[in-house]
């Protein structure tokens, strides 16, 4: 297991403008050498190669879809049941990397559990996710916040337009795609289940505008993200939304996330997928 210390590091780096010869210099004062850092780096990216479920695709109808958005053209991934008939919708929204393979991988196995999933890639007005990961992130600090929230509201007036539709709407979210999970839970009145993994909480007072059951996991070593964590139940009980909160002592912020080595938690992640499939099986 890395010290955890590397891994808060990484977190950092990923999370805040923190220049990558600026990590480095500091991931190699931690671990001795710059050979140690380089080292490491492997065990700390995302390699994508080794998502659990694979790229199969044989068992399920997948396509691209785009359609024009705020300031450019949107784009999804999109995957269901073979069997043409409507379906519940829950969009899957990738973390501060835009649409990648293993989001991709995330909404088949949305689909698997018999479900219209649709991934947006909030990159796509920008010319889509670069291979590069630090690019990608450079990306994310110049989107525009209200541009980009309502590209995502956008996305369900183009899914219930779908004849594989049944009107039903969930989302799920990781990271930066768990804040845009509960900014969705706030602004999209017909949503009817909004599940956030390690995702930044909305502002305590547009709380009670949620009409949608809220589902909220956290990784128990995430200060950055738990910081909010307190404030937004207090303000979901007092406005009385409908929600479940679980904390998974011991793993890290992206423990849901098999192609990152670190910080990913077999057993944890697993727990936190089946407690999602519940929550849409009782809410959509």
């Amino acid at each position: 297991m890395l010290d955890q210390r590397i891994i808060d590091l990484y977190d950092e780096y990923t999370h805040k403008p923190l220049t990558r010869k600026a990590f480095i210099a500091r991931l190699t004062k931690l671990v001795g050498s710059t050979a140690m850092a380089m080292s490491m780096l492997p065990l700390l990216e995302s390699d994508y190669t080794c998502s659990r479920a694979g790229a199969r695709t044989n068992d399920l109808f997948t396509e691209y879809i785009t359609w024009p958005g705020t300031d450019g053209e949107m784009k999804a991934y999109v995957a269901r049941p073979m069997e043409e008939k409507p379906y519940a919708a829950v969009v899957v929204i990738h973390e501060n990397r835009g649409l990648n393979a293993h989001i991709e991988d995330v909404a088949r196995r949305a689909a698997r559990a018999g479900y219209l999933a649709v991934a947006p890639n909030a990159l796509a007005p920008l010319g889509g996710t670069p291979a590069d990961e630090d690019e990608a992130r450079q990306l994310f600090r110049t989107l525009d916040r209200e541009i980009t929230q309502q590209n995502f509201i956008g996305v369900f007036d183009q899914v219930r337009s779908r004849k594989d539709c049944n009107g039903n709407f969930g989302c799920v979210g990781f990271c930066w795609g768990g804040a845009m999970s509960n900014t969705l839970a706030v602004h999209v009145p017909d949503l009817k289940a909004a599940v956030a993994f390690y995702g930044r909480q909305p502002a305590t007072e547009d709380v009670s505008k949620i009409k949608a059951a809220v589902q909220l996991h956290y990784a128990g070593l995430d200060e950055r993200v738990n910081a909010g964590k307190d404030a937004y139940e207090t303000a979901l009980k007092e406005a009385g939304v409908t929600y479940e909160q679980y904390v998974y002592e011991g793993v890290n912020h992206a423990f849901h996330n098999d192609t990152s080595a670190a910080r990913y938690d077999e057993a944890a992640a697993k727990l936190a997928w089946e407690r999602t499939l519940a929550f849409f099986e009782k809410h959509l």
